[in-house]
């Protein structure tokens, strides 16, 4: 099985692939969003789950959403048509880092997609490039709760703690609006949801020839989350505006 299709699995409960509740994801859209006439940019949207919850409560929202998976971008498409948003969604198959300048955006999306610009400062540095003046980044990124395992780190990372994170954004000329950092309720629903959804996969198709490497995955994920990060691990989504346009 492909990665593209394990992560499919793995997030069949869990669609907003980040560990936030629903709640959370609408509080944060909230603040993204404050008029609901705003046009909308998700760089690394993957199913394009924020710009469908968006759009579905906001009429007068149009969104753009960039992504390298076919595979994601057609779920997008299949589930923007069932709702009935279709009109409003415009999906873009190419690298998030490579998308070029357009009209301008009032809230730029990137939340745990910032491995795809190379780091938090430079998916900054993308989203800014496509903000209009007194525009919103809604951004999510890692960070070290605590001090990490040598485990953690071997998984993860150099991830900075949340003081030193926000420090560095506010260096960048940005001003936190909002921010929610996941809770342990979170973060473990998130877990149990992926490893859960895919080890039952594996078990409901036994003579898929996929079957195995699912389980294998699923319990091997599982292994590392409880053994190596679960308590060091966290993540934050911050609302950003620039500190002066």
């Amino acid at each position: 099985m492909s990665r593209e299709q394990i992560s499919a699995i793995a997030h069949a409960d869990h669609p907003i692939k980040s560990p936030l509740d629903d709640e959370s994801v609408s509080r944060l859209l909230e603040r993204g969003l404050p008029r609901g006439d705003e046009r909308v940019l998700d760089l690394g949207c993957g199913t394009a789950e924020w710009l469908l919850r968006a759009l579905a409560t906001r009429p007068h929202v149009h969104a753009e959403g960039v992504d390298v998976s076919e595979v994601a971008l057609t779920q997008a498409r299949e589930t923007a048509r069932a709702v009935g948003v279709d009109e409003r969604l415009v999906l873009h198959q190419q690298e998030a880092a490579d998308f070029g300048p357009s009209e301008p955006f009032d809230l730029v999306i990137s939340v745990g997609a910032t491995h795809a610009f190379g780091g938090l400062l430079p998916t900054l540095a993308a989203a800014r490039e496509h903000l209009a003046p007194g525009g919103r980044v809604l951004i999510g990124e890692s960070f070290w709760d605590r001090a990490p395992s040598p485990a953690a780190v071997d998984i993860f990372g150099e991830l900075t703690d949340l003081a030193a994170m926000v420090d560095q954004v506010v260096a960048d000329g940005w001003t936190p609006v909002h921010a929610h950092v996941s809770t342990r309720a979170e973060l473990d629903a998130y877990e149990w949801a992926c490893w859960g959804s895919l080890a039952a996969w594996a078990l409901d198709h036994p003579d898929d020839p996929g079957a195995a490497q699912a389980l294998e995955t699923a319990n091997a994920a599982r292994s590392e989350w409880l053994h190596g990060y679960r308590d060091s691990f966290g993540f934050v989504c911050l609302v950003l505006r620039r500190t002066s346009e």
